[in-house]
């Protein structure tokens, strides 16, 4: 079965004080999700559960993250998240703490649809 892409969303998320590439990941996956909606189920009756959802996340450190804890968090679809090196750590000389920005790109993928929809 062939797919389509129907939506790319990319966000950002912090840590500022605790060096938690977890946290920052996950703060970037809901950044990427609040600036989307999926009317599409809705309007031509589509279950969520044939959406297959592919999240990528961006850390320095892509070791640091547990991809199965952030995979749960995800509200809809088959998903998968992987962690690959991004993002940035930006020190601070002044306290010693280390901003850690993580980067994430969600995609979510259906099914062809290829020849159902139609113009009204």
């Amino acid at each position: 079965m062939t797919e389509q892409r129907v939506i790319i969303e990319m966000g950002m998320g912090n840590d500022l004080h605790g060096m938690d590439y977890q946290k920052a990941a996950q703060r970037a996956i809901e950044d990427a999700i609040r600036h989307s909606t999926l009317p599409i189920f809705e309007s031509i009756g589509l279950p969520h559960t044939d959406m297959r959802v592919q999240v990528t996340v961006g850390v320095q450190d892509p070791d640091q993250i547990d991809a199965n804890a952030l995979t749960a968090g995800l509200p809809r679809g088959r998903a998968t998240v992987r962690a690959v090196k991004g993002g940035l750590n930006v020190p601070n000389p002044e306290t010693g703490d280390t901003a850690v920005i993580a980067t994430a790109a969600v995609e979510a993928f259906l099914p062809s649809q290829k020849g159902k929809w139609t113009a009204t």
